[in-house]
């Protein structure tokens, strides 16, 4: 790019910390460093960069919710690694794993986190970042809550979309993983098409709506062609799982199994989770290069960021709980240095 600093583009300073504190044990009440300020300006070229043609970073975040088995009414924590208000800037979607926070006691499709959800908002309103929420599909885990019939996929479908509507979310994510060990979900094959289909309705490129997305996430199971023209993007969990090392050949592979789709609807990503503290596996790009250009060894969110199918450019890449990745030193430094990589500031 070869714009002048007043682009929108430019003045989106991809490598700014928005926070540099350290987490905290305190049984003090609540007190959080202030956030660093920027102007107006600053969030208008932000905003203008995420509706940009660029490639996504795509992460699942759950660092604002409970712990499992622990009552509370929220979660208050002193560390911004634990706050929406933490993500960096330029964050492109944000996948609430942990739930949807709400200002109310009484809504059984969110819950009650008045902390998270200001932030919430302040992110999608100021910042830019699109919050979708993740769902789990698989209709027989309701017990007879929805039938296992074209009517039964239609109120499922209007459950979700009610996530969508009546909080405000900037779409769905459609989590496919049928088989949950003992049998495949009936949600799933020439159902699943039509799921989607019936979403696609409300949400999706193809529907009245736009602006909101609709995406399906997977890992390895087969996915109908069919659904193409209804959603935004195909999400694949390219997990290092139970290998040390992973490669251009294997997000090839992944790519080649779905090549009716669009690369620009495609995105890969790592279990960062698991791979926090070094930013992946370590990863070979196809011409066999392991290097960073600093000369140290390239790890897997940098490669599935450097990565591109042969046939054309991906939609982006990204990482599921991402959020442990604050704990680097800058925060979030694997996540901010790839978004730098592929879209590097203009200075």
């Amino acid at each position: 790019m070869t714009r002048k600093l007043t682009s929108p583009f430019l003045i989106l300073i991809i490598t700014m910390v928005f926070i540099n504190c350290k987490k905290q044990n305190t049984a003090d009440a609540l007190s959080l460093q202030n956030a660093n300020k920027y102007s107006d300006e600053y969030y208008a070229n932000l905003r203008a960069y995420k509706k940009s043609d660029h490639q996504v970073f795509y992460g699942w975040f759950a660092a604002y919710g409970n712990k499992e088995g622990v009552i509370a009414d929220y979660k208050q924590s002193a560390s911004f690694g634990e706050h929406i208000a933490g993500l960096p800037d330029s964050l492109d979607f944000c996948s609430l794993w942990a739930g949807i926070p709400s200002l109310r006691h009484d809504d059984s499709l969110s819950t009650y986190n008045p902390i998270a959800y200001t932030e919430m908002r302040r992110a999608m309103e100021v910042r830019g970042i699109k919050m979708v929420i993740p769902e789990i599909i698989r209709i027989q885990k309701y017990n007879g809550r929805f039938e296992l019939s074209d009517q039964g996929l239609k109120d499922y479908a209007n459950y979700l979309l009610g996530m969508v509507r009546n909080n405000d979310l900037d779409g769905l994510d459609l989590d496919y993983e049928p088989n949950n060990g003992q049998f495949v979900d009936w949600l799933s094959g020439n159902n699943l098409t039509k799921f989607v289909q019936i979403l696609g309705d409300s949400v999706g490129p193809k529907s009245a709506h736009p602006d909101k997305y609709l995406i399906v996430d997977y890992y390895t199971d087969a996915i109908p062609s069919a659904i193409e023209p209804y959603i935004n993007y195909l999400v694949n969990q390219s997990y290092t799982q139970g290998t040390t090392t992973t490669s251009a050949s294997f997000l090839q592979g992944r790519y080649n199994s779905v090549s009716w789709l669009p690369t620009r609807k495609f995105i890969v990503t790592e279990n960062l989770g698991d791979w926090w503290a070094t930013g992946g596996s370590p990863f070979t790009e196809a011409n066999g290069n392991t290097l960073t250009k600093e000369g140290t060894q390239m790890y897997s969110l940098e490669g599935m960021a450097r990565w591109n199918p042969t046939q054309g450019k991906k939609a982006g890449w990204g990482g599921f709980y991402f959020d442990r990745d604050y704990n680097t030193s800058p925060p979030y430094r694997n996540v901010r240095r790839t978004i730098q990589i592929v879209n590097p500031a203009v200075r």
